[in-house]
């Protein structure tokens, strides 16, 4: 299970947000990302890097797989898994009862 981020998501939308409007006050994109993570105290210039990205790739601006389309991806997967170990055990359950029908049945 992925580790909850200490940073809440409205602190991750301000900085993408920010980084976004104080970009041409500077002369790089990460010049502006290591600006907005010391105003808004996040501990990594990297940490703000990679929200901008996946805003980016959520918005369609960068190519990607979305928020939306992974989390559908590990639903599914994880839907996949159950219906498999419901098949084993239907399969398990089927060879016990086809061995149950060839026994000899005395009356």
């Amino acid at each position: 299970m992925a580790r909850q981020s200490p940073y809440p998501p409205e602190l991750r939308r301000r900085a993408v947000r920010m980084v976004a409007e104080v970009r041409p006050d500077y002369p790089s994109e990460w010049s502006a990302m290591r600006a907005v993570a010391a105003k808004l105290g996040v501990t990594s210039t990297e940490t703000v890097r990679s929200w901008v990205r996946r805003a980016e790739v959520d918005a369609g601006a960068r190519p990607g797989t979305t928020t939306e389309e992974s989390a559908e991806l590990k639903r599914l997967k994880r839907e996949n898994a159950e219906l498999r170990r419901a098949n084993e055990i239907l399969k398990a359950a089927a060879g016990f009862f086809a061995a149950e029908l060839d026994r000899p049945h005395t009356y």
